[in-house]
């Protein structure tokens, strides 16, 4: 596919995305930035969140591990269904009483301002890493199939991305997100649709072909046994669920769309209705994968070095013009899907937590918004630092390992605090908290690294994120205190 193709796609989905932002977003204040006046419509937040969860790494390095993990991927999937449900039982019944709009509040009334401003810290840490690492899987691809043959340096591409997502998320906020997500969304859905088709007709399957030629083959195995494993099953069943509480229970990217439905039970109903239909995706998405290998095994085509460059490589080079418009359109569509949110959360995290935004009386709606639009504005600075920052680093990887890598370790201090305000009564001095997170993240590196020559073999998978936050969660209890009297504050009132 020629560049300059590619291009012209890019710019025509840009244009229509523009123009949901301008028409959503042109009577937005602060309050429809942050919550969206709360009045989301839940059916469009749920279908919104699918490529807001899945996102560009899904859809390009989630297909490319198939052939090493098979269809292993849906354990930590069925993982992710429990911890939805725990999420809609205990943590939202929670922000919706309280009203929040930064959901670290809940540690600043349970605990105190320095615990509320650890959770927002690990918070801006681990989206800001997160989300560049997503990004950075989608920028490399365009610089390579686009801009690098054309001269364009790196920097220019991440850059040329961020402005992009910078011009139509800072002045609609949440209000503007919830609509263009459910647009982008339903671009990478049909996205993975039509290159299950693509594929299938280059291989001359049928429907039922599909079925039967995947069933008969390795590629459609779920489940691992070996508990040494880091895909062993329960492993990754456990992992699964305290990855969903954490990056999306505890995180503010993306419970503040939720928590701009209107009630408590149409969020609830958000994420029921969500929960099934990440589940298809992720399976058409697995499909997808299986796919791609077949073919490239058919064709004779030579698998690349980073499984994360099959999809574009056969997309691009292999299928023809129209499966290749598919494949950038539903690529920019994952990507900027989670991308742009990113910029509203921390931006809303920032603003409350550190700022005080809900307490200063001495700020204007005016003042609010200008400070708040400096702020997006800062972050989004950040981020493309963040993305020079790992292209610098980057190394043989799939990029959805590092990005649940990183959950591991910064948002399990986020669990461990969560977890105490939530089940237990007592008090915390919030000023040793953040060392003791930054020591429970050196402990479980320790723990990661050492594992194979301490415990005969094991090694860690995305567990570590339970350890991390146990630990967590022990160094903070040395610290606590019971409340002074029977009358004292429970855990889930507001104060």
């Amino acid at each position: 596919m020629h560049p300059a193709t590619i291009l012209t796609c890019v710019g025509a989905y840009f244009a229509a995305l523009l123009t949901v932002a301008w028409w959503t977003g042109r009577q937005a204040d602060n309050a429809g930035y942050f919550t969206g006046n709360r009045r989301s419509p839940w059916v469009w937040v749920a279908l919104g969140l699918i490529g807001d969860t899945l996102s560009g790494v899904s859809y390009i390095s989630v297909p490319g591990k198939v052939a090493t993990d098979h269809f292993g991927y849906l354990q930590l999937v069925l993982g992710y269904c429990v911890g939805y449900a725990l999420i809609g039982t205990l943590l939202l019944p929670q922000y919706y009483r309280l009203r929040l709009t930064s959901i670290y509040e809940f540690l600043g009334q349970r605990f105190d301002t320095t615990a509320q401003r650890t959770g927002s810290g690990f918070f801006l840490v681990s989206r800001l890493l997160g989300s560049a690492a997503r990004l950075y899987l989608a920028v490399t691809v365009f610089q390579t199939f686009v801009f690098q043959g054309w001269g364009v340096p790196f920097w220019v591409t991440a850059g040329s991305a961020i402005l992009l997502i910078l011009i139509y998320t800072l002045r609609g906020g949440i209000q503007t997100l919830v609509w263009t997500d459910l647009f982008q969304s339903g671009f990478l859905v049909l996205g993975v649709l039509l290159s299950i088709g693509a594929l299938m007709m280059g291989l001359g399957w049928s429907p039922s072909d599909l079925v039967l030629n995947l069933s008969r083959g390795p590629e459609t195995t779920v489940f691992n046994w070996d508990w040494r494993s880091p895909s062993f099953f329960w492993k990754q069943l456990l992992s699964g669920a305290a990855l969903a509480v954490v990056m999306t229970g505890l995180d503010q990217n993306n419970m503040q769309k939720t928590l701009s439905c209107r009630t408590l039970p149409e969020a609830q109903k958000n994420l029921w209705l969500f929960t099934p239909a990440m589940v298809l995706v992720t399976v058409a998405i697995l499909v997808l994968g299986a796919l791609l290998f077949r073919f490239a095994e058919m064709h004779g085509i030579p698998l690349p070095a980073r499984s994360d460059e099959l999809f574009p490589r056969i997309a691009l080079g292999s299928l023809g013009t129209p499966a290749a418009v598919v494949f950038v359109l539903g690529l920019t569509a994952a990507t900027f899907n989670s991308a742009d949110s990113v910029l509203t959360s921390l931006t809303t995290s920032f603003c409350v937590d550190f700022l005080g935004f809900q307490q200063r009386q001495d700020l204007s709606e005016a003042a609010q918004g200008h400070i708040r639009r400096r702020v997006h504005t800062a972050f989004a600075g950040v981020l493309f630092l963040t993305l020079l920052i790992l292209r610098s680093l980057a190394s043989q990887f799939a990029v959805i390992d590092l990005v649940l890598k990183l959950a591991s370790y910064t948002y399990g201090p986020l669990l461990g605090l969560f977890s105490l305000g939530l089940a237990t009564r007592i008090r915390i001095s919030g000023k040793p908290l953040p060392w003791i997170a930054i020591s429970a993240i050196a402990l479980c590196a320790v723990l990661d690294h050492q594992s194979v020559q301490w415990f005969h073999g094991y090694r860690f998978g995305f567990e570590l994120l339970l350890i991390n936050a146990l630990l967590t969660a022990l160094g903070a209890l040395v610290f606590a205190r019971m409340p002074p009297t029977s009358a004292s504050v429970p855990p889930d009132r507001a104060s």
